[in-house]
């Protein structure tokens, strides 16, 4: 299921932090892809949650 990756460049899942918290039902979830090389931590972008209508932090997550 995973892309195969060409040197530093790795996909990866991310997750909204505040709809994980709440208890609803679903996720929000996007893929994108990293540097590993420049960004070897987890990541945290701000990206809209379709179920709550706004826009929340989504963590990379394993």
């Amino acid at each position: 299921m995973a892309k195969k990756s060409k040197g530093n460049r790795i996909q990866v899942i991310m997750e909204c932090t505040e709809h994980r918290d709440s208890g609803m039902p679903g996720t929000s979830r996007y893929i994108t892809v990293k540097n590993r090389k420049n960004t070897p931590d987890r990541i945290e972008l701000k990206k809209y949650n379709p179920i709550l209508r706004r826009y929340t932090i989504h963590k990379e997550i394993k």
